[in-house]
């Protein structure tokens, strides 16, 4: 495994250790040359290698990328609103030569004639990205933006940079379909930018021969507690959790906190292994807890986060996820909670709202009301598991 201990920025959020298992790509120590494409390359190579998105939906870039007509716009989230991950700002602020050469590959495969947006929350991946853009004569317009966790969804964060509420829509509306400023507009999060310029550097043959062949490559992640390899880790697709995490027989958090509680026994690093086991890859998450820490403290600390990092547009937020964060609150406490009407609370939110984060939310709770069900037990029956709460689930602060 390769270390990098990055700098701390003043004043903001340290970036976690930057890991590599095996050879780094995105974590490179230089940036390879990266040849323009144009959109048919960049479609037919997307193609053959399966490559997905690397935001919480996992969607399949060679479609996005077609969809969008030639001369739309270009949108990079990098507001990484998910407290529990940092993959993103790992790369603007430590890589942001290669994820400036990811944007520049897609606008001129488009053709756009409008400089790239790229939202950010976090002055200094804002100050990186500038830095990077100057250095390569590009046109990057960076925008500092404070939407939060659910203001990054992509529809949000279009209605934010477009004058509008950054709130999702009630109707799913595509950005290539109604993006920034209501044009057609390619969006994808800061890591797929990176990884579409290590696709035009490395030629598909090169992109896949890391990883199985139905899901070649690497992908960052962000690990987070009781593990040996806890920081911002670039994996091959296809290693073994265990190999990552050093356990995949203790309770493991998949996904971040849209994500869900598992004991992955067997599991390997992939969207695709995730997906058979009914689990999402989501921001790219994987969180064991230490022995030391409260469960139930952990995940109701969390559930009130989400809660309060509601858009408020919607009763399933705006009461049903105060009201199941109130309870988890009042059980870490040791107070009486009516179990049963925890779980009603649950199935009423769940599928509900004008966006996914009820539904998200909902997921991480019951799936940790299930591998913890004896800390839960221990809460409901008597007067707690007797641990604190260690604050390994991060909950947001400086950035």
């Amino acid at each position: 495994m390769t270390v990098t201990a990055p700098a701390t920025t003043a004043g903001h959020a340290p970036t976690p250790p930057l890991l590599t298992l095996g050879t780094p790509r995105l974590l490179a120590a230089t940036t390879p040359e990266v040849p323009p494409r144009d959109r048919a390359w960049l479609v037919h190579a997307a193609t053959d290698v399966r490559l997905l998105g690397r935001g919480g939906a996992a969607f399949p870039v060679a479609r996005k990328l077609a969809a969008v007509p030639l001369g739309g716009r270009v949108l990079v989230n990098g507001g990484e609103g998910e407290p529990a991950s940092f993959k993103d700002r790992a790369l603007m602020r430590h890589q942001p030569d290669l994820v400036v050469a990811g944007i520049r590959l897609v606008a001129g495969a488009l053709g756009s004639s409008a400089a790239p947006v790229v939202a950010v929350e976090d002055e200094p991946s804002a100050h990186a990205l500038a830095a990077a853009a100057h250095r390569a004569g590009a046109r990057l317009d960076v925008r500092l933006t404070h939407h939060g966790f659910v203001g990054g969804e992509v529809g949000a964060l279009v209605n934010g940079l477009s004058g509008r509420a950054p709130r999702p829509n009630g109707r799913r509306v595509l950005p290539h379909d109604r993006g920034l400023d209501d044009a057609p507009t390619y969006a994808s999060n800061v890591e797929t930018f990176a990884q579409l310029a290590l696709l035009s550097a490395m030629g598909p043959a090169g992109y896949a021969s890391v990883g199985p062949a139905h899901e070649p490559g690497t992908s960052l992640v962000t690990v987070l507690g009781d593990a040996p390899a806890a920081g911002v880790v670039e994996v091959p697709h296809g290693v073994a959790l265990r190999d990552l995490l050093g356990t995949d027989t203790r309770p493991v958090l998949v996904g971040g906190y849209h994500g869900a509680w598992t004991v992955p026994t067997g599991a390997v690093v992939g969207r695709a292994d995730m997906r058979e086991r009914g689990l999402g890859w989501g921001a790219g998450v994987l969180a064991v807890l230490p022995e030391d820490t409260c469960p139930v403290a952990e995940v109701a600390r969390v559930t009130d986060w989400l809660a309060r990092a509601s858009a408020g547009q919607c009763g399933p937020c705006v009461f049903g996820l105060r009201a199941i964060a109130d309870d988890l609150l009042a059980l870490a406490r040791g107070e009486a909670v009516d179990h049963e009407r925890l779980r009603t609370r649950l199935g009423v939110t769940r599928g509900r709202g004008a966006c996914h984060h009820p539904t998200g939310a909902v997921g991480f709770v019951a799936s940790a009301l299930g591998v913890f069900a004896d800390d839960v037990s221990a809460h409901v029956h008597g007067s707690g598991c007797g641990r604190p709460d260690r604050g390994a689930l991060p909950t947001g602060g400086a950035r």
